[in-house]
């Protein structure tokens, strides 16, 4: 009666309190997000959620259908792990950026472990670069990374366009420095932040450099300059600048998936597959202009 795709979206709408984010972390449409809630509201016959302009909050009713939607989904991973993922067992290395960490990942990995309850997974999080070289020295299986367009390593699961990104209402003083947030050294966003601005011949100044992407938002909430992330990953509180704004364009990236050449286990593609299944079409340079 409940399929698990409703619950699964209704349940990324319950967590995250917002359309926009439920359907940024599940890869689908914010219109597709709407449509599952409603169809799910028509099933159960009960309003889910309280929504305005403003705000999205559960009904009591929706309180008690977040609890029986886990139980459901539990139950519905465990007889398809049992029936079809019993099969593969072993140690699975899985590496992911941090800011594609908090994308649908995390609800891939759930229900990978659910389906093949055998593969011993280990998660490593760091950025793209520190993990292409732990899969490229072997101590990592797969990993999710960002990389610049054009590099033809690993598998392509989506193509996203760069953006600079600031507190809502920040303003830029065209007589001073652009302020940057940016990752260690070396990071390709940095790179390619630094590279656009000086060919464009932009003065900048580096104002905060953080390790994860949990820093990078919390410097860009606090508004000590802009941070640069792919269109797709851009924390809702935060807005993306404008054209007008008078900044170089940053150009593509990549989002890939690396893996051990030659040695790739039936897990580790199992799990390859998963991820790119989930990946959104890959956009031209036209459609993200």
């Amino acid at each position: 009666m409940y399929e698990p795709e409703l619950l699964r979206t209704f349940l990324a709408v319950a967590q995250s309190l917002s359309f926009t984010r439920a359907g940024a972390s599940l890869g689908i449409g914010q219109s597709t997000v709407s449509q599952h809630v409603r169809k799910l509201e028509k099933a159960v016959g009960r309003a889910l959620f309280l929504r305005d302009t403003r705000s999205v909050m559960l009904t009591a009713d929706g309180e008690a259908m977040a609890g029986f939607a886990r139980s459901i989904l539990a139950a519905h991973e465990e007889a398809v792990g049992y029936f079809t993922g019993s099969g593969l067992s072993g140690r699975l290395r899985f590496g992911v950026a941090d800011d594609l960490a908090l994308t649908s990942v995390p609800r891939i990995l759930w229900d990978f472990r659910q389906q093949y309850p055998r593969v011993d997974l280990e998660l490593s999080v760091s950025q793209s670069g520190v993990l292409q070289r732990r899969v490229e020295s072997g101590h990592l299986d797969v990993a999710f990374v960002k990389q610049a367009p054009g590099q033809q390593r690993g598998r392509l699961v989506r193509r996203d366009r760069l953006v600079w990104a600031g507190v809502a209402g920040a303003q830029l003083e065209r007589t001073r420095p652009v302020p940057l947030i940016v990752y260690q050294a070396p990071s390709i966003t940095r790179s390619l932040a630094v590279q656009v601005l000086e060919q464009a011949g932009v003065p900048y100044r580096v104002r905060c450099t953080v390790k994860g992407v949990l820093g990078v938002v919390a410097a860009a909430r606090a508004g000590l300059g802009l941070a640069i992330f792919a269109r797709s990953l851009v924390p809702e509180d935060l807005v993306e600048l404008p054209a007008g704004a008078g900044l170089p364009d940053l150009g593509e990236i990549d989002l890939v998936l690396l893996t051990k050449k030659r040695t790739a286990s039936n897990a580790a593609e199992a799990l390859t597959t998963a991820i790119i299944a989930t990946g959104h079409p890959i956009q031209t340079p036209a459609a993200t202009r």
